[in-house]
C-alpha cells in the first residue's frame, strides 16, 4: 500500500488538515502505528493515545480538538466507515489460489463456471454446480448436488453436505459444517431414541457469511434457510428448520433450536439461546447471555433469562440491587408495626381495666 494521505481523504470524503502529500504505507492502531501510517480516533477511550503515537496521519470527527501539529488530520463525519472503506479498497487480502489443484478431486458430471479456483484435497462430488469466479480452499468437501453461486470463497476444511445451495458471494470460514443432519428423534415403547431422517437441505442466500466453527442443521423436510445478507459469527449453531431474515446478525456462541423464525434485522448477541418453534419478528435485538423462551413480535431491544424488554430489565436489576436496603427498610416498618400493635393492645386492656 502506497498512497498519497489526499488519495486516501478524497476516497472517504473527507477533509485534510496538514500535508495532504504525506504518503501513507500502511494502516494501524493509534496506540501501535509508526511513522507513514494511517490510523483512526473513534471512541473517547483511546485519545490518550495521541499525545504518543507515532503515526503520519489520524482520521478524526470535524470536531475533534487537535493537540498535535506535527501530524497531519483527515476530517471525516465518521472515522470508523472511513477506515474500513480504506480497508477494503486498498488493502483487501488477495487469495492466492488460482485454476485447479493437481490434488483436487472433481467427480465426472460435476459443473465449474469461470474463473473457478479449487485447492488442495478438495473434492467435489458428482452433481455439483459451481458458479464463475468461485473460490474452494483446501480440504474442504461439497457433497453431492450442492450449489455453490458466483464470487463465493469457501475457506480450507468446510464441509457442505448433498443437496445444499449457495447463493452469490457467500463467505464460509474454516471448520464449519453447513447441513449436518437435525437433531431429530423419536422415543419407541422402549424408551430408545430413533432417528429420523433429515431429508431436506440448507440454503444459504447470496451474500450471507458464516464463521468458522458454525453448525446448520439440514431441515428435517424442506429448507433451513440463511436469507439474504445474514452474517453469523464464529461457534454458532443453528438447528433444522430454522429461518433467519435478511440482514441479520448472529454473534458468537448463540444457538437457535428447530423451526424458529427471525425476522429481518435482528441481532443475536453472544451466548443467547433461543427456544425452538417461536418466532422474532423484525428488528428484535437480544443482548448477550439472554434466553428467549416465547415468541417477540416487538422490535426493539430484549435482555435476560427468560428475555424481557430492556427497560423492564434494567429497573428490575435495580431493585436486585437495593434488596439488601429494602430488607432493612421492611424490617424497621415490622418492628415499627409491632411496637404500634402493643401500644393498642396495651390501650385496649388498660381501658378494660
Amino acid at each position: 500500500m502506497k498512497i498519497k494521505l489526499k488519495e486516501a481523504a478524497d476516497l472517504v470524503g473527507g477533509v485534510v488538515n496538514g500535508n495532504p502529500n504525506i504518503e501513507i504505507t500502511g494502516i494501524a492502531k493509534i496506540e501501535e502505528a509508526k511513522n507513514g501510517e494511517l490510523t483512526f480516533l473513534y471512541l473517547p477511550a483511546y485519545e490518550k493515545f495521541l499525545e504518543t503515537t507515532q503515526a503520519s496521519a489520524v482520521l478524526v470527527k470535524p470536531d475533534f480538538k487537535k493537540t498535535r501539529n506535527d501530524i497531519s488530520y483527515i476530517e471525516v463525519k465518521n472515522p470508523n466507515i472511513a477506515l474500513q472503506k480504506i480497508v477494503i479498497t486498498y488493502l483487501k487480502p488477495e487469495i492466492q489460489t488460482k485454476g485447479i489443484d493437481a490434488n483436487a478431486y472433481i467427480a465426472p458430471g460435476a459443473s465449474l463456471g469461470k474463473n473457478v479456483a479449487i485447492g488442495k484435497n478438495v473434492v467435489v462430488s458428482s452433481g455439483c454446480i459451481v458458479g464463475n469466479d468461485s473460490v474452494i480452499l483446501h480440504n474442504t468437501v461439497l457433497m453431492e448436488n450442492v450449489k455453490v453461486g458466483n464470487g463465493c470463497l469457501i475457506y480450507p476444511n468446510v464441509s457442505i453436505r448433498e443437496d445444499c445451495e449457495l447463493g452469490n458471494n457467500v463467505i464460509i470460514h474454516s471448520n464449519s459444517v453447513i447441513g449436518s443432519d437435525g437433531f431429530g428423534y423419536i422415543q419407541n415403547e422402549n424408551g430408545e431414541h430413533i432417528k429420523v431422517p433429515q431429508i431436506g437441505n440448507v440454503v444459504l442466500e447470496d451474500d450471507v457469511e458464516i464463521g468458522s466453527n458454525v453448525s446448520i442443521d439440514r431441515a428435517t423436510i424442506g429448507s433451513t434457510r440463511i436469507k439474504k445478507g445474514v452474517k453469523i459469527d464464529n461457534l454458532v449453531q443453528i438447528a433444522h428448520n430454522v429461518v433467519i431474515g435478511d440482514n441479520s446478525l448472529i454473534i458468537s456462541q448463540s444457538g437457535v433450536s428447530g423451526s424458529t423464525k427471525i425476522g429481518k434485522n435482528c441481532i443475536l448477541a453472544g451466548q443467547v439461546g433461543v427456544v425452538g418453534h417461536i418466532e422474532l419478528g423484525d428488528g428484535v435485538v437480544v443482548t448477550a447471555q439472554s434466553g428467549v423462551s416465547k415468541s417477540i413480535d416487538k422490535a426493539g431491544q430484549y435482555r435476560g433469562s427468560p428475555a424481557i424488554e430492556l427497560t423492564k430489565t434494567l429497573r428490575l436489576e435495580a431493585h436486585v440491587k437495593n434488596l439488601p436496603s429494602y430488607a432493612e427498610k421492611i424490617k424497621k416498618l415490622e418492628e415499627k408495626i409491632a411496637s404500634l400493635e402493643r401500644q393498642i393492645l396495651e390501650n385496649s386492656n388498660s381501658k378494660g381495666n
